[in-house]
């Protein structure tokens, strides 16, 4: 059994295949051929442990993701195992895993929701996470710029993520942001709304990826109303943790508006219908992504 680094995963694993491997898994769920456990959270004396995980035997692999959440930290750690055998394939540091696979999914969205000629990308947010999209927005679409919304603006900041993303970036405020972006990543630790969704303009895509806890939220109600569907990882999960749909008035979030990535991915629901429609993805993170890109991961550096 292979131990496998955070290092050997950023090393093995490019943007463009965790992007893809994403599309696979989703739409192996999506037709009914993979399976997922939802998250469970266990807390004591402020130490969170949290479980996830999934079956995807289209893709050889089943396995669980688990991680501690201490002072807002998390450290993240994959147990892999083959579905032929069932035999314990490699155990995986899985920070580096986390930080490829929210953003490959919220691409994988932004391809079914978003539009085509997206030009300008606006992140709130400079963790991890707000990193991490810039970077992986700019490698799936011809970004003219990316704005940043930061709580800690520091001139240095859009310098660093405009290296890292090879495309102009700067710092704006909130206001800005909306006004001027196609497509919208929130990626912070708000607990409330961080615009208000009557600043939508017509057309642009929202990914909301910062928090999967049922008492934050990035978006509000009005960003919801005003939106033609709103695409989820999997249900049961999403309606459970997602503090932006669990906080939301019923009213402005019928059933029917609600669709998940699989489905898109499958072809059984459609994603962006009109030019000017509104659209929003809520990610809250799934096992699925977890066991998939780690599968890729084992696939790649065993030589398989």
């Amino acid at each position: 059994m292979l131990f496998i680094t955070d290092q050997m995963v950023a090393e093995a694993v490019s943007i463009g295949e965790a992007q893809a491997v994403m599309r696979d898994a989703f739409a192996s769920f999506g037709a009914g051929r993979a399976a997922m456990q939802e998250r469970f959270r266990t807390e004591a004396g402020g130490v969170k442990l949290s479980t996830l995980g999934a079956v995807i035997p289209d893709l050889g692999v089943v396995g669980a993701k688990v991680y501690t959440t201490i002072g807002g930290r998390f450290s993240f750690a994959i147990a892999l195992f083959s579905t032929e055998t069932g035999h314990p394939l490699a155990s995986i540091e899985a920070n580096a895993i986390t930080r490829l696979r929210t953003p490959a999914c919220s691409v994988l969205a932004a391809r079914h929701l978003a539009r085509d000629d997206s030009r300008r990308l606006a992140v709130f947010g400079t963790g991890v996470q707000g990193r991490a999209h810039a970077a992986q927005f700019a490698a799936a679409y011809p970004l003219s710029e990316v704005l940043i919304v930061s709580s800690a603006p520091r001139p240095e900041t859009a310098e660093e993520i405009a290296a890292e993303a090879g495309v102009a970036a700067r710092l704006v405020g909130a206001e800005e942001a909306v006004a001027e972006a196609d497509i919208i990543v929130t990626a912070s630790r708000a607990r409330t709304a961080l615009f208000p969704g009557a600043a939508l303009r017509p057309g642009q895509f929202v990914a909301a990826v910062g928090s999967s806890l049922p008492t934050t939220r990035e978006l509000d109600d009005r960003a919801l109303a005003r939106a033609a569907l709103v695409a989820v990882e999997w249900r049961p999960q999403s309606l459970r943790e997602a503090g932006d749909l669990v906080l939301a008035d019923p009213a402005v979030l019928p059933a029917e508006k609600i669709v998940e990535l699989g489905e898109l991915v499958a072809g059984t629901a459609p994603g962006r219908r009109d030019a000017a429609a509104i659209t929003l993805y809520k990610s809250v993170g799934v096992g699925l992504e977890d066991i998939a890109l780690a599968g890729l991961a084992f696939r790649k550096i065993a030589g398989g």
